[in-house]
């Protein structure tokens, strides 16, 4: 018998693993897939190293900074400054038709940026910044309304709305067009107020330090292990049968897999369940390109470019299998500290269609990705200096690679577009952690697993 069992080794199932683990709680984390970190892990190809989802870590802080999510995040997981290593970014930008927003860790920048392409809208921006909700905030009543609606009331200039829509959507919009208040103001704070940094050597290092933790109190981890059921009486869970026939009991399971796939787990083909058929989920097609030389070399001066090709910015799943109109470029080895090396990487992410990848034939899957990443790149080279002359290799992930590491239906990146802020389910003793929670993103997520351990698993410790 277990005290808990989560489904799922993602950061927030290993967030609340050794939150409950450093209690000592008897964990056992079920993990479907040989490697951790779902939606962000990595994997090793030709001797290189490629990141899998983490373009950046939010909520950045210097060492020695108490206050603010990251800072608490790791108090709470008993990890170091030191050992996470952050870099911060160099510098982002923002990129519509003929008007660029740059920023950085240093909102003074952004605002200053604003005066200049938009004056007048300065203090529209303040406005809205302290309107924001508080982090412990965002899930109440008034933080439910739509987040073009509230910008609107502060920011009169249409296109400056599109543009501080453009990357909170692409960081964290799991619905069309829109976000929740609360959810922007999550995200504003996280992505403008306090920045963006890479950890040294990617998400490799983090999530072995996230499992070294909860080995080290203790925990298990079993890899290769699928959840077929979770089992219950009706009111209370009281396990799972993993996919070989092998029960497992518990006296509370928490589960990482998102909302309409836990209510599948559960057998309740109700409305939750269903509506993961018919709503439209968002995902991405990232590419990864290899160059020969670094980034820098060619011109690539920014962290994160995020861009646009019209006035309006158009959040939703594209008709075709990759939308080319908008995208982000991210360069990983442009944060500050970052050791140069001979060769570099840019990748570029798009929103996409599941179903236009779904199903094709093995030999046209790999034709398809070949003839997207050609027009992927071309596109994104509009708004960033070309650099196709030093591509020595290429990877590209699509919808159905995300479907296949993390069982989100649709490939979705950030969850359901309707979130659980609380965690509960119909099971008195069953809990939810991760995007379908609410919180998005490495830091997010983290953050997810930890609360919710606090708020309902450690509450009879």
């Amino acid at each position: 018998m277990y005290d808990t069992i989560i489904i799922g080794a993602g950061t927030s199932g290993l967030g609340a693993g050794v939150r409950l683990a450093h209690f000592g709680q008897r964990v056992c984390i079920l993990e479907r897939h040989h490697r951790v970190g779902g939606l962000n892990s990595f994997y090793r190809r030709g001797g290189r190293d490629f990141d899998v989802g983490l373009h950046a870590l939010t909520n950045y802080r210097p060492k020695g900074t108490r206050r603010g999510p990251l800072p608490k995040l790791l108090r709470q997981l008993r990890i170091t400054w030191d050992e996470l290593a952050l870099r911060p970014q160099w510098g982002s930008a923002i990129r519509f038709p003929g008007v660029t927003l740059r920023f950085s860790n240093d909102f003074a920048l952004f605002e200053s940026e604003v005066a200049s392409s938009f004056p007048g809208q300065v203090d529209g921006l303040r406005r809205l910044v302290a309107a924001l909700v508080e982090y412990d905030d965002y899930a109440s009543p008034a933080a439910a309304v739509s987040a073009r609606e509230v910008v609107g009331r502060h920011v009169d200039d249409p296109l400056l709305r599109e543009m501080l829509l453009c990357p909170l959507l692409f960081y964290g919009g799991s619905r069309e067009h829109d976000i929740e208040f609360g959810q922007f103001s999550v995200l504003f704070r996280s992505i403008f107020l306090e920045g963006l940094s890479r950890p040294a050597g990617g998400v490799r290092p983090l999530l072995d330090r996230l499992v070294g933790r909860f080995r080290e109190a203790g925990g298990e981890l079993r890899l290769r292990t699928g959840v077929r059921r979770i089992t219950s009486d009706g009111e209370k869970a009281s396990g799972v049968l993993l996919d070989d026939g092998t029960p497992l009991s518990a006296r509370r399971v928490l589960s990482s897999a998102g909302w309409t796939e836990t209510m599948r787990l559960c057998g309740r083909a109700n409305r939750e369940a269903e509506r993961g058929r018919t709503e439209r989920r968002l995902s991405f097609v990232e590419t990864i390109s290899v160059l020969g030389r670094q980034p820098r070399a060619l011109g690539h001066e920014h962290t994160m470019v995020f861009y646009n090709d019209s006035d309006r910015f158009d959040y939703a799943r594209p008709d075709e299998a990759v939308d080319l109109r908008s995208g982000v470029v991210c360069v990983p080895s442009n944060f500050h500290g970052e050791e140069p090396a001979a060769e570099g990487q840019i990748r570029v992410a798009s929103l996409a269609h599941h179903d236009r990848w779904a199903g094709l034939a093995p030999e046209r899957y790999r034709a398809e990705k070949r003839a997207w990443y050609e027009r992927m790149v071309a596109s994104a080279t509009r708004f960033v200096p070309d650099f196709r002359p030093a591509v020595t290799e290429t990877e590209t992930f699509t919808p159905v690679t995300i479907r296949r590491f993390t069982g989100h239906d649709q490939g979705a990146v950030y969850g359901g577009p309707e979130k659980h802020y609380d965690g509960r389910t119909h099971l008195a003793n069953l809990y939810l952690c991760g995007n379908d929670q609410g919180l998005v993103g490495i830091v997010g997520t983290l953050t997810s697993g930890v609360t919710i351990a606090n708020r309902y698993l450690l509450k009879d410790e």
